[in-house]
């Protein structure tokens, strides 16, 4: 994994007042990962408050307030789909990150809970991109939901939302990421989503038939 991918999850839930927390800063390729090694990020919410409904599946900024401390497992296949046969075959690369070990490791680097209250931890997934058709769509849902992913964001989801949030009269000096979108929107090279959204299509030329001479 790159560290631009983890520097989008990084700055989505850094712009939405989460504390983020990296774990490890090296790969691991020639072994199996120990049970830290299988922790992308930690991320908490200084704001959330006692008494609040769970979050939603779908993971969108709406519903980021609802989480209090989470374990983040970020997949950037970006060509890929999550398609209910590839959820099939190659769990453990995907699902690792919820292993019980490891989530008893990623609970020891949060505080304890006097009363209990809140001490579960959410089980975040980053992905590409799940099916658009259903019921493909529906079934690689069910099973995220059966290994006990408890959400999950797309990396779609998160570009949108750091777009429409940097500014191109600013400079962002400290991230690589959002300076790179700025400069990106500075040369006209992105354009904020509801601009997009604003602007009419003209509508297509219709040509007029020649008129068969006879």
């Amino acid at each position: 994994m790159s560290a631009i991918d983890e520097g989008i999850v990084r700055e989505y839930f850094e712009g939405n007042g989460f504390f983020v927390r990296q774990v490890r800063k090296y790969q691991v390729q020639a072994r199996r990962k120990t049970s830290d090694e299988e922790i992308d990020l930690l991320v908490v919410n200084p704001a959330w408050q006692r008494g609040r409904r769970k979050p939603d599946f779908f993971l969108f900024a709406s519903e980021l307030p609802y989480i209090h401390r989470a374990v983040v497992a970020v997949k950037p296949w970006h060509t890929d789909v999550f398609t209910p046969g590839m959820l099939k075959t190659a769990p453990e690369k995907i699902f690792s990150f919820l292993e019980e070990n490891v989530l008893r490791q990623a609970s020891r680097f949060f505080p304890a809970e006097v009363d209990g209250e809140g001490a579960d931890l959410t089980k975040v997934l980053v992905l590409p991109a799940l099916p658009t058709a259903e019921p493909f769509r529906s079934q690689s849902v069910e099973l995220l939901k059966q290994r006990g992913v408890d959400g999950i964001i797309s990396f779609r989801t998160m570009l949108l939302d750091l777009i429409e949030t940097v500014k191109p009269n600013r400079s962002y000096g400290k991230s690589d990421t959002l300076q790179v979108i700025r400069l990106l929107k500075n040369y006209d090279l992105l354009k904020d989503t509801q601009l997009d959204l604003m602007v009419e299509k003209p509508a297509p030329v219709r040509r007029r038939r020649a008129t068969p001479v006879e």
